[in-house]
């Protein structure tokens, strides 16, 4: 009987099996008949597993057995829930810094795997846009060269471009373009890595529907959404976070993701208008009419307040703006159903997610008494790929 990837993929293939028992490492053979209270064969060091989408990361990784060394800048305390994910002693944490090679040596240095997960849609007073995605990413891919990693998974973004479209700022995305260089620093530093490039990613406490349901996304006068051109011109295709852990999980084992580039964007596209205006249906807010940014609009003033007053992960930025107003577009690289993963569709978690935020969440509604949102209209006609002239 054939076993099918999604079947498979918790153990190692046979070519990966092949290559672990020729290894001199006896640390790094397969123990057990699988899941979390077997060892997989791999040590896996993620870095930005304190994250949105790195706790889903380490779960994946760790109920198959693996064992994963998390590096940490932060409060210790801050990273003891990811304890959990695996099995007695085979969670690992790290002190180390984005700028500091020696500790990303020891933070890689007895690891066979590396996952790169270091991102953010803000700039503080003491990492920039380069910093972070362009220097940090180029430091962990030489290092774990270095170090004799055998694969190098990196996480980019769907939309990272050279030339990203004027959108909110007048210059472009710096974070797109900062997301593109290090890509290719990464591929000219490890050519056989595997880079994952996802869409906006939802789930539970994302920073994509929790977004719109924040009441300091609204304009000032009122209830209104300030929105490029109304959300009317900008198309997105949101990916579910599990999805995305989903797919690094599979590319560790998978002979074809050697070197490869992933494209990881849901099943369906939608206009942003669409999207908002089924949020705000699901969550049975008044007002909620969409609204075009202006030039000279208290909007702007109110996001660069936003910027200059939170020292950590602002409600609102420039930057996230720009990552907002970005369409989504395929790139000609390949899919998340090459991975053999069905990503689901957003409204099938949307609902679930929205109902703390519901206009009247404290009032129970009887059975058939409050009629479901109506489902968002998504384009029919696919988005094609559009290869970057680079």
């Amino acid at each position: 009987m054939q076993i099918s990837r999604h079947h498979a993929a918790p153990i190692l293939g046979s070519a990966a099996l092949v290559k672990r028992e020729k290894s001199t490492n006896l640390a790094l053979y397969r123990r057990g008949r699988g899941g979390r209270n077997s060892f997989s064969g791999h040590v896996i060091t993620v870095f930005g597993a304190t994250g949105f989408l790195g706790r889903y990361v380490v779960n994946q990784l760790a109920k198959a057995g693996s064992q994963i060394i998390i590096p940490y800048r932060n409060d210790p305390y801050e990273v003891r829930d990811l304890k959990l994910a695996g099995e007695l002693g085979q969670i690992l944490f790290q002190p180390y810094h984005l700028q500091d090679e020696e500790s990303i040596r020891k933070a890689v240095k007895y690891s066979d795997v590396v996952v790169n997960l270091v991102g953010r849609d803000f700039e503080t007073r003491n990492f920039t846009f380069h910093d972070v995605h362009v220097d940090g990413a180029s430091r962990l891919a030489s290092i774990s060269k270095e170090q004799g990693v055998e694969k190098f998974i990196h996480l980019s973004h769907l939309n990272a471009q050279p030339n990203p479209p004027i959108t909110y700022s007048k210059d472009g995305s710096e974070y797109h373009k900062t997301k593109f260089a290090g890509e290719q620093a990464v591929r000219e530093i490890f050519p056989e890595a595997t880079i994952l490039r996802p869409a906006d990613m939802y789930g539970p406490e994302d920073r994509f529907i929790r977004y719109y349901a924040n009441k300091w996304r609204r304009h000032v006068m009122g209830h209104a959404y300030p929105m490029w051109k109304s959300g009317t011109e900008t198309v997105k295709m949101p990916i579910f976070v599990s999805d995305v852990a989903k797919a690094v999980f599979y590319s560790v084992d998978d002979p074809d993701a050697v070197g490869r580039s992933y494209d990881l964007v849901g099943p369906k596209a939608y206009q942003l208008s669409e999207l908002v205006d089924y949020f705000h249906r699901v969550m049975e807010l008044p007002g909620g009419v969409r609204m075009p940014i202006l030039p000279y609009d208290l909007w702007r003033l109110k996001v660069w307040w936003f910027s200059h007053a939170f020292t950590k992960a602002p409600p609102l930025s420039a930057s996230k703006s720009d990552i907002e107003f970005t369409s989504d577009a395929l790139r000609g690289h390949s899919l998340i159903q090459d991975l053999g993963i069905d990503p689901i569709h957003i409204e099938q978690r949307a609902v679930y997610e929205l109902a703390p935020f519901k206009y009247q969440a404290y009032y129970e509604t009887k059975v058939g008494e409050v009629a479901p949102a109506a489902l968002p209209k998504f384009i029919t006609r696919p988005i094609q790929p559009q290869i970057l002239g680079v």
